[in-house]
């Protein structure tokens, strides 16, 4: 027969005995109660288990009782102790079965012991009753705080998430017993991290609470508290800290650093001369911040591309400029993120656009003759110093340098700094029909600065030679010819 109440008095501990299990014997006696009742136990042992308090500071603490009930009380009968723990943690007293702890206990380490129980006669040395097993269990008390065992925390969530977005979940646990009360049962806090996560009090489930922007602040570190015994008093509590950075999105559009960008370039500089550089900047990072520049209007002078290390927009020349012709340009540059998602397409509906002022540098040129070539005609025998013609150079640049004027090699014409060209012997056409002059042009402010133009002067004839035979010639004619007979030579 199995019976469940309190035995206080046989097992001599105020503690609740679940079970009462009498075996062994047949035979059946009263066995008196503390409080006065009688109870009908079988005749054998009268023990089923036992407990004791963890972390308990005494060195000889009474457990309980082991007794047969075939004891009289006449110490006649002598208790044994066997198994884990006999002698070391746990002794008896030979003579009335008292059970004693002495050592304190740690449930976590071992909550049961296993032991095996001896009666025997004293003046026979026979086992009064068959060998027989029992357990002590240690109870818990609540001496372990909650633990984080998987730190350190770190977690990753895109910027301007909504509120009630996952982050992560943090997890605790207790060495306690899960089923002694609420010793192991765990309530999670937030201490720091409000008000922009909230954690959920029994998953430890953290969420977000309120749009963060990451250009405002990249990471935040919250501070998670967990306390057993669902927060009663007297819980015992750890704390674990989390990492939580913010991932980026592109919520933000380039804008331009200046409003308006000054840029010089020459005008000997050749096509594809990069010519200076704009820039815009972008709160964003990584991929979000890559960026394409383009120039709005229909510019068939200069072009721009992207440098794709430095987002900066490179200005290059698409097509020579020539500072006599147009000495600046204005410009209007655009640009634009290269990957946009179409969710956030909303923080990119306009582009940021700038202003390009190019300023063609004027470049030293050499003079320019009007003419490509000059042809000129004179009167052989014409005498010292006349007229042959005129040339004329003139400076490009804006500061319109005078020009000198000099023949390359000519000992029959000279020029004058007016470019008038004259003689300086006389000329004859049987002689040289022709001649072929270069006449240079130089800036007298850059004598560097030099041109060339071919000078062609023909010398006309005049009737300046009487004929002549090319021979002397010897005639004959007979004595008797007459008149009109030929003559011979």
């Amino acid at each position: 027969m199995n019976y469940c109440f309190l035995l206080p008095l046989m097992l001599g501990i105020p503690l609740i005995w679940p079970c009462f299990t009498a075996s062994e014997s047949s035979k059946t006696e009263e066995v008196k109660h503390q409080a006065g009742s009688h109870l009908r136990v079988k005749r054998g042992w009268m023990w089923n288990q036992f407990f004791v308090p963890e972390e308990m500071n005494k060195t000889d603490y009474h457990i309980g009782q082991l007794r047969s009930d075939l004891d009289n009380g006449n110490n006649s009968f002598q208790y044994k102790l066997l198994g884990a723990g006999a002698g070391s943690i746990f002794v008896i007293d030979e003579r009335t079965g008292d059970i004693y702890a002495i050592q304190k206990l740690d449930r976590e380490e071992r909550s049961l012991y296993t032991l095996r129980a001896q009666v025997i006669d004293s003046t026979t040395g026979r086992a009064v009753e068959p060998e027989s097993e029992f357990v002590i269990r240690v109870s818990d008390i609540n001496d372990n705080e909650p633990k984080f065992l998987d730190e350190p925390y770190e977690a990753i969530v895109p910027e301007m998430s909504p509120e009630g977005t996952l982050v992560i979940q943090v997890t605790a646990t207790d060495a306690d017993d899960p089923a002694s009360g609420n010793n192991a049962r765990l309530l999670y806090s937030l201490l720091q991290g409000q008000p922009y996560f909230s954690i959920e009090p029994t998953t430890g489930v953290i969420r977000i609470s309120s749009k963060m922007d990451r250009e405002l602040q990249d990471e935040y570190w919250v501070i998670i508290q967990a306390k057993d015994m669902i927060g009663l008093p007297g819980a015992l509590s750890g704390t674990t800290s989390v990492l939580i950075k913010l991932s980026d999105v592109n919520d933000n559009k380039p804008i331009f650093k200046e409003r308006l960008y000054r840029l010089t370039v020459s005008e000997s500089a050749p096509t594809g001369t990069s010519i200076g550089r704009i820039m815009a900047y972008d709160n964003d990072i990584g991929e979000n911040a890559e960026m394409d520049y383009s120039i709005e209007d229909d510019s068939q002078t200069f072009d721009i591309i992207t440098n794709n290390e430095t987002q900066e927009g490179i200005v290059i020349l698409k097509k020579k400029v020539d500072f006599e012709h147009q000495n600046h340009y204005l410009i209007r540059a655009n640009v634009k993120n290269r990957h946009v998602a179409e969710h956030l397409m909303e923080y990119h509906v306009e582009a940021s656009t700038t202003f390009v002022r190019v300023q063609v540098e004027d470049e030293d040129e050499p003079p320019v003759f009007l003419l490509p070539y000059y042809l000129f005609e004179i009167l052989e025998e014409s005498p010292h110093g006349s007229f042959v013609g005129m040339v004329s150079a003139t400076d490009p640049d804006q500061r319109k340098s005078p020009i000198r004027y000099s023949i390359t090699r000519s000992k029959v014409f000279s020029i004058d700094d007016n470019g008038t060209i004259i003689t300086t012997n006389p000329l004859d056409r049987e002689i040289s029909a022709w001649y072929n002059l270069s006449i240079t042009a130089t800036e007298k402010y850059n004598v560097q600065q030099i041109s060339a133009v071919p000078v062609y002067v023909q010398v006309l004839n005049i009737n300046d030679h009487a004929p002549e035979f090319s021979e002397y010639y010897d005639s004959y004619v007979c004595e008797n010819a007459g008149s009109g007979q030929g003559l011979f030579f």
